[in-house]
This record gives structure tokens, C-alpha cells and sequence, in this order.
């Protein structure tokens, strides 16, 4: 990719005395990356979550009917299952080139360690924890005031996030609360009412719809809608358990949040998770593509208080020391300091 003469003009304007890139997902990243390289410019990368390593875990064990499967919209944007591995690859070969070219890299799991070792093992890793959207330190979880037997999923757009698990598991959990109901942030994938709906409904949403009406799920499953940040803060304070399903993650914010909020968790054994949430001492966590053990643990945190108590403190009491914004930011410009007194 060729240097950016945008990029060029404010490095020329401002002159700093290093670059800090967040993420290495989209086109840019390697643009400016190439930028500092010719302008001499120290430049670090924080990685975020790695799309060439995502994209190995794209089809997230669905049928190949839904792999493969397409909508008049999923037509348009090339955005099935299928189409978007092969976006994920295209701009895995940016990021690739971006990590290659560094000799600073800021992670914080040991997913992200051992992956950025295989595609750049001269590059020096930095450990920095990530802080958190400021409402999400203000609250505490109640489980007085929670409502009961509900659960909290902070996103399902996308196969990775492991939405379609969760319809398999609500059966399992529905069989012992029969009241029990899932809360999905963000938009309706599923609708489908109007014309609008149904051009713009994608073939992973009709496959999760599908699965709600084959479970019977109709009046256990609501997509919350786009929400802010105090709104879902609240959402959180209002469940009986969050859940991480995902295929694949780095460490998820969304966990972090739910953790320093002190909202009982269960989540999926992918990527930097183990590192976030200790088993059976923080709350569970458990095989990604094991639906039934996902169901079995909410019924778990479902029929016993004092579980749920023990999780929500042991978890919250490790986040907050994850999560200290001081903390963080006294080892971000300790970085900062130890790259700028070194000659590369």
C-alpha cells in the first residue's frame, strides 16, 4: 500500500516524537505505518483483535448452507459467511505487513503475544491492560435487582460472536427455567416484517431466526436495539448472568465490562479469555463449539445465589485491578519513555 499524503502532512505538522496506532484491522494502519517508516517517525501498534488470525475462525462450525449461503443483500455487499473470510483475509494481508514492519507492539493477553511472535519475532511486546468507557466504573451489580433468569449477550451480528450456540443452547436451559430469557445487544438480525427488513436481513439472520422458531424461542429471545453507553450499563446491571459465546476474541471489552460491573460470567475458551476470567474461582468458562456446557453453567450460576455472589466479587475485584485507569496510563507513557530513549 502506498503512503498516505495525508498522513504525511500531519506528521510534517505536528512532528512527534512517536506514533501510536490503535488496532491493525483496516487499510490505514499499514499507510501510516509506511508514512513513519519514510519520515523516520517510532511508531508502536496496540493490538486490538487480529483479523488474519480471525479469519481462520470465521465459519465458526456453521452448515456449509450457511457458510456459503446468500441474501439479496449478503448479494450486494458480498457480506455472507463466505465473503466475509475473504474480506477478513484481504485485510489480514495489510495487517501482516503492518506488524512486520514494527519493532513495538503494545498487547495484553498471551493470544495476542504468541501471535504477534509468529509474524514478527523481532518486534519488542509490551504489556498494557486496556481502560474501560468511564459509566462502566461507576456501578455495582445487585442480584436483588437483577432480573432473574435473564441473560445478557452484548452482540450477535456476526457468526464469531456465537450467537447461533446460544439459540442451541436455550432448550438445555430452558428445560430447567422455563422463564429464562436471553437479551442481545444490538440490532434485530432477524427481522424481517417489511420489504426494507427483508432486503436488508443477511443469511446468518435468517439462519438464527430459523433456529428460534425450530427451539421455540419466540418469547425467550430480545434483540435490545442499538444502546449507548449508560444503556448498556444498564442492561448489564439487569442480568442474571453475561455471556461470551464467541469463536474467537482477544480479550473482549464487553467481558471486562460485565466483570468490573461484578454481572456473574460465563464465556468461551478462545483467544486471551482465560487470561481475563479465571474458571470456577471468577465464574466459567468453557469449550467454544460445546453449546450444552454453555447451557449447563447459566443453569449453574441460574439455581445458586451464592455462586453467582462469589463470581461477581472475585471477578470485580479482578477487574478493577485489570482495568485501573492511573495504572494503565502510568505503563502507557512508561512505553512511551522506554521507546523514545532507544536508537533503532
Amino acid at each position: 500500500m502506498n503512503e498516505n499524503l495525508d498522513f504525511k502532512k500531519i506528521l510534517n505538522e505536528v512532528a512527534p516524537d512517536l506514533v501510536h496506532i490503535y488496532g491493525t484491522e483496516l487499510a490505514h494502519t499499514l499507510s501510516m505505518v509506511n508514512v513513519c517508516e519514510k519520515e523516520e517517525v517510532k511508531t508502536v501498534i496496540s493490538i486490538q483483535g487480529l483479523v488474519s488470525i480471525i479469519e481462520k475462525h470465521m465459519h465458526a462450525n456453521l452448515p456449509c448452507r450457511v457458510v456459503y449461503g446468500t441474501t439479496l443483500r449478503n448479494l450486494v455487499r458480498n457480506d455472507n459467511v463466505s465473503g466475509l473470510k475473504k474480506l477478513f483475509y484481504r485485510r489480514g494481508k495489510n495487517e501482516v505487513q503492518a506488524i512486520k514492519k514494527i519493532n513495538h507492539i503494545i498487547g495484553r493477553t498471551t493470544w495476542d503475544k504468541a501471535c504477534i511472535s509468529q509474524i514478527n519475532p523481532d518486534a519488542k511486546y509490551h504489556f498494557c491492560n486496556e481502560t474501560l468507557r468511564e459509566e462502566f466504573y461507576k456501578h455495582e451489580w445487585n442480584i436483588e435487582k437483577c432480573d432473574k433468569h435473564s441473560i445478557f449477550l452484548s452482540q450477535g451480528q456476526y457468526p464469531i460472536k456465537g450467537l447461533h450456540y446460544v439459540m442451541e443452547a436455550m432448550p438445555l436451559i430452558l428445560k430447567k427455567f422455563p422463564d429464562a430469557k436471553v437479551y442481545i445487544g444490538g440490532k434485530d438480525i432477524t427481522k424481517s416484517q417489511t420489504i426494507i427488513d427483508r432486503l436488508l436481513i443477511t443469511y446468518y439472520g435468517k439462519y438464527i431466526k430459523k433456529l428460534i422458531k425450530i427451539y421455540r424461542l419466540e418469547g425467550n429471545v430480545v434483540f435490545t436495539g442499538p444502546l449507548n453507553e449508560e444503556k448498556m450499563c444498564e442492561r448489564y446491571l439487569k442480568s442474571n448472568v453475561f455471556i461470551c459465546p464467541s469463536t474467537i476474541e482477544n480479550s473482549p471489552n464487553s467481558l471486562g465490562e460485565a466483570m468490573i460491573l461484578g454481572v456473574p460470567c460465563i464465556a468461551s475458551d478462545v483467544g486471551g479469555v482465560s487470561d481475563m476470567l479465571k474458571h470456577k474461582e471468577e465464574g466459567f468458562v468453557y469449550q467454544a463449539d460445546a453449546p450444552y456446557m454453555l447451557a449447563h453453567y447459566v443453569c449453574e450460576i441460574f439455581k445458586d445465589d451464592e455462586l453467582a455472589l462469589k463470581f461477581s466479587n472475585n471477578a470485580r475485584a479482578h477487574a478493577r485491578k485489570t482495568h485501573e485507569p492511573m495504572t494503565n496510563t502510568n505503563r502507557l507513557i512508561e512505553i512511551y519513555e522506554d521507546m523514545l530513549k532507544k536508537k533503532e
